[in-house]
């Protein structure tokens, strides 16, 4: 959402829909309509988030979830702030972590559909993580780093066949979904070899669920993604150079091979994370980015903006799993491939019509 740029020193420069904004010595450039969009996300996700404390199997008024949250005596403490709060922070945290980890990723690739869980990141995360629970690792503290090693594995196979003496954007797509066909298969192969309970378990993993997630998953996600907010600061100054052709970006001294491989990693830590705490929530990673981008319309993929619509995607979608079809429970994967097919398919045909340009 902010900028730095040269311009920013220059008294009197700045680029249109810029503002200058001052904090001490440092002064910044903020696209104004970003700024308004992240104001209005983070008001829908409040909004979100009460409501989903709220509903459930009893109702809960809106000003008692709130005094839980803020740590104020209730006598729903148990259903709000045992059952429900621990979950909802789990998926505000997945979500936030696989917006910005579709929209480093589609920057660095140059083409929406370059999403965690369409290039293989996800399946390789999967593969690893449902290979482990078949040998009868289930605990959610080791899984989400397995999740981590798979991920960097699928990713760095894609990325070493895809350089060609460059990063070509759709070289890169076609070979992270030949990956992703390939380790659905590995991760199908364990689920046949494996136990039927644990192979059930893994089933429900796979498709992305927040049931059971407590603050035992909640609370070392977020402490993961508190140590990676510096690095997300870089990748939002180190955008505007992956954005610029190559010769441009050469001809600054950028060093863009260094910069996309920061990126890529980032974002892939990201949706393994996410992944491992979650199950590959479908979609997500692919949905957040591109709606932040045509809310915006900045240059680039606003990452903070991506952050709270993938947290709004995934609390929402939650809350929606929860009470559609109550008493049970839907896997909160299911309600966002359900929305993110379709749209998956709208992007493949739009660039098509416009002659393969996403």
């Amino acid at each position: 959402m902010t900028v730095t740029t040269a311009a920013a020193r220059r008294p009197g420069v700045r680029p249109a829909g810029y503002s200058l904004v001052r904090a001490g010595r440092a002064t910044f450039l903020v696209h104004r309509r970003a700024a308004l969009a992240a104001g209005a996300l983070a008001v829908l996700l409040a909004a979100v988030c009460v409501t989903y404390l709220s509903v459930g199997e009893s109702f809960v008024a809106p000003g008692e979830a709130v005094r839980v949250i803020l740590g104020q005596p209730s006598p729903d403490e148990l259903v709000v702030g045992t059952l429900r709060l621990p979950r909802m922070v789990a998926g505000l945290f997945v979500g936030a972590a696989f917006g910005v980890a579709g929209a480093l990723i589609q920057t660095v690739a140059r083409n929406p559909l370059a999403s965690p869980d369409i290039i293989g990141i996800s399946q390789g995360a999967s593969a690893l993580t449902v290979g482990a629970m078949t040998l009868g690792v289930t605990s959610y503290t080791v899984l989400p780093y397995l999740s981590v090693a798979g991920g960097l594995a699928a990713a760095a196979l894609v990325y070493v066949f895809a350089w060609r003496g460059g990063l070509h954007a759709t070289r890169f797509v076609l070979i992270g979904i030949g990956f992703a066909i390939a380790l659905r298969s590995v991760t199908q192969l364990f689920l046949t070899k494996g136990d039927y309970l644990v192979a059930q378990q893994a089933q429900i993993w796979m498709t992305g669920s927040l049931n059971g997630r407590g603050w035992d998953v909640a609370g070392p996600l977020g402490w993961v993604l508190l140590a990676l907010v510096p690095g997300v600061l870089w990748a939002a100054r180190a955008q505007r150079t992956v954005s610029m052709d190559d010769d441009t970006a050469t001809a600054l001294g950028v060093r863009l091979g260094r910069v996309r491989l920061g990126l890529v990693v980032l974002g892939v830590v990201l949706a393994s994370v996410a992944t491992g705490a979650a199950g590959p929530v479908d979609f997500v990673a692919l949905l957040a980015p591109q709606i932040a981008r045509r809310v915006t319309r900045t240059a680039q993929i606003p990452l903070l903006c991506s952050a709270l619509l993938g947290a709004v995607i995934v609390v929402l979608a939650d809350l929606l799993a929860r009470k559609l079809f109550a008493p049970t429970e839907l896997p909160v994967g299911v309600l966002t491939a359900a929305v993110g097919a379709p749209y998956l398919i709208w992007l493949i045909v739009r660039s098509r019509t416009a002659g393969g340009k996403a």
